[in-house]
C-alpha cells in the first residue's frame, strides 16, 4: 500500500447523496484514506445519522428541512409513492419517476444550502468528496479543492459512444436521440429552477439536462474495465481516475445453517428502498421454494411482510453485504453500482430486476459483457426467474470471465486508488 507522508493530517470531509449505494462507497475511501493518515468525517443528510458513525467517523449533520416533520422516511415515502412507475420502461419513467425526481433533488439542495455552508465553515477541510448527482454551491465556494465522485453507472457522463443516461439502451438503439429529447423535456422545468438558484448563489449555468459539472482537482469514476464504454471522448487522466470497484472493510458474515447444507448461495438484496416492494420479493421467495439451492434475502425493514418463508430461504434486514457476496454463487439485485460492481469484484454473477435510475443501464450492459443476465420488473413468468438463476448457475463460462475479473479488480483495490489521488490534490 503506498504511503504518502504529510506534516499534519488533513481533514477530508465527504458528503454522500442521501442514498446508501453512495454513503457505503465513500466508507470505502474514508476507510482508506485514514489508513494513510488523514481523517476522514461525513457530512449526513438527515435520516443518516450514526451510518458512518457505526464505521468509526465523525458526523456532522444537516439540519431537516422542517423541524415538525421527521425526514428519516422522506425518501422512503417517495419511493413507495412511485412504485408502481416502476413497471415501466425507462422511457415511459421520465415524466412519472425521472422528473419528479429532479424536482425531489433540487428542493434537498435549495434547503440544505445554509447549513452546509455553516458545517463546512466549521471544518474547514483540505478537500469535499461529493458523491451526488448534482452540485451543491456551497461545495464549489468552500475554498478548498472537492473531488466529485461518479458511483452511479458511468452512463452519469456524457459521451457521443455512450448510451443516454438512465435509458437502459445499447449503443445500436436506433431510439437514442428520441429518449435523449424525452429526457430534455422531462427535466426541463427541474433544471431551470436549479440553474436559477445556481446563478442567485454565483455559479455558472450548466448546459440543458446537466446537473453536476467536472471537478477541475479529480474526479472517481467507479467503472471497472471490464463493462467500461470506449468513449468517444477519453477521460484524461490525473483528472479523471476509473475505480476498479470500491468495497470497504465489512463485518464477516457467517453463512446460517440450512435444513439441506448443500447446494449453491443466492444473495438478493434491492437495497434499502427497493425493499419496500415486498410484493415482488414474496413472490420471489415462493419461485425459490422450488429451486435446489440456499436463498439468503435481504427484506430491509419490513421482515413481518412475510408469512411463509421456506427452509431454503433466510431473511434478514440487513447484511454485510462484501462478506456475503464474497461467499455467493449468484447476486440478484435492482443494478445500482454499487451491488454491481461488487459481484464483479468477488466475481460472482449478476442477476438484475431493475427498477429505475442506473439499474436499467447496469442491466443492459450485464448481458452486454457476459457478465450478467436482467429480467424486467414486471412481466416476467415464474419459469422466467427460475431458469434464470438456473441457467447462471450453471454457466461455467461464464463464471471463469468472471474469475478473471475479480482477480484484476482485486489488484487495483478502488479505495487505495481514490485515496492516493485526493491526497495528491490535498
Amino acid at each position: 500500500m503506498t504511503q504518502i507522508q504529510m506534516t499534519q493530517p488533513p481533514t477530508i470531509a465527504f458528503f454522500p447523496e442521501a442514498s446508501f449505494g453512495a454513503a457505503l462507497n465513500c466508507v470505502a475511501i474514508a476507510q482508506s484514506l485514514a489508513k494513510r493518515g488523514a481523517v476522514p468525517v461525513f457530512i449526513c443528510h438527515p435520516g443518516f445519522t450514526g451510518i458512518f458513525a457505526d464505521y468509526g467517523f465523525k458526523e456532522y449533520h444537516l439540519p431537516p428541512p422542517a423541524p415538525q416533520n421527521d425526514p428519516s422516511d422522506y425518501w422512503q415515502a417517495f419511493i413507495k409513492r412511485h412504485l408502481p412507475h416502476f413497471n415501466l420502461s425507462p422511457l415511459d419513467q421520465l415524466p412519472t419517476y425521472v422528473g419528479p425526481t429532479w424536482d425531489a433533488i433540487v428542493d434537498t439542495v435549495i434547503a440544505a444550502e445554509a447549513g452546509l455552508q455553516t458545517l463546512l465553515r466549521q471544518i474547514s477541510p483540505a478537500a469535499i468528496v461529493l458523491d451526488n448527482v448534482i452540485m451543491f454551491p456551497a461545495v464549489a465556494q468552500a475554498g478548498c479543492p472537492w473531488v466529485r465522485v461518479v458511483s452511479c453507472a458511468e452512463t452519469e457522463l456524457p459521451d457521443a459512444a455512450v448510451p443516454p443516461y438512465l435509458s437502459g439502451q445499447s449503443m445500436a438503439d436506433p431510439a437514442r436521440v428520441g429518449f435523449d429529447r424525452a429526457y430534455l423535456q422531462a427535466t426541463k422545468a427541474a433544471h431551470q429552477r436549479y440553474i436559477d438558484f445556481r446563478l442567485a448563489s454565483g455559479l455558472p449555468r450548466l448546459p440543458a439536462g446537466q446537473f453536476m459539472e467536472t471537478s477541475d482537482a479529480l474526479n472517481l469514476v467507479l467503472s471497472p474495465k471490464a463493462v467500461r464504454y470506449d468513449r468517444a471522448t477519453p477521460l484524461i487522466q490525473p483528472i479523471f481516475r476509473y475505480l476498479e470497484g470500491c468495497v470497504r472493510d465489512e463485518a464477516q458474515f457467517d453463512v446460517p445453517q440450512f435444513p439441506n447444507p448443500d447446494g449453491p448461495l443466492v444473495y438478493l438484496s434491492f437495497g434499502s428502498l427497493g425493499a419496500m416492494d415486498t410484493t415482488l420479493m414474496d413472490r420471489m421467495i415462493r419461485v425459490f421454494a422450488t429451486i435446489p439451492a440456499r436463498f439468503i434475502v435481504n427484506v430491509g425493514g419490513f421482515p413481518e411482510a412475510y408469512r411463509h418463508v421456506p427452509d431454503n430461504v433466510f431473511l434478514g434486514s440487513w447484511f454485510p453485504q462484501p462478506s456475503v457476496v464474497a461467499q455467493s454463487d449468484l447476486f440478484i439485485h435492482h443494478g445500482g453500482n454499487n451491488s454491481f460492481c461488487e459481484a464483479l469484484y468477488f466475481g460472482v454473477p449478476s442477476l438484475i430486476i431493475p427498477y429505475c435510475w442506473d439499474g436499467h443501464d447496469n442491466a443492459t450492459r450485464a448481458q452486454e459483457t457476459g457478465v450478467g443476465h436482467s429480467l424486467p420488473r414486471a412481466g416476467f413468468t415464474d419459469e422466467a426467474l427460475r431458469d434464470a438463476i438456473q441457467s447462471l448457475l450453471a454457466d461455467q463460462a461464464m463464471a471463469g470471465c468472471l474469475c478473471g475479473i475479480a482477480a484484476q479488480m482485486q489488484a487495483d483495490p478502488g479505495p487505495d486508488a481514490a485515496a492516493n489521488a485526493i491526497l495528491a490534490v490535498v
